[in-house]
């Protein structure tokens, strides 16, 4: 979430690449997760290119 946090509509990759530990799989997991939790919000950006942002209605992770 931290990394989501400090660069708000990053895309995907540069998510994965925040995330040396873990395979790219890891990450997308994790996001899809989130994101069915409401915690972030995917955005489709063009064919397999996302965009990740917090949810304005998670603050309290913030």
């Amino acid at each position: 979430m931290k990394v989501i946090i400090r660069s708000p509509g990053g895309q995907l990759e540069e998510v994965v690449l925040e995330c040396p530990g873990l395979t790219w799989n890891q990450v997308f997991c994790e996001l899809d997760r989130m994101s069915r939790a409401g915690q972030v919000q995917l955005t489709m950006k063009g064919p397999g290119h996302y965009a990740v942002s917090h949810s304005t209605s998670c603050t309290s992770l913030v």
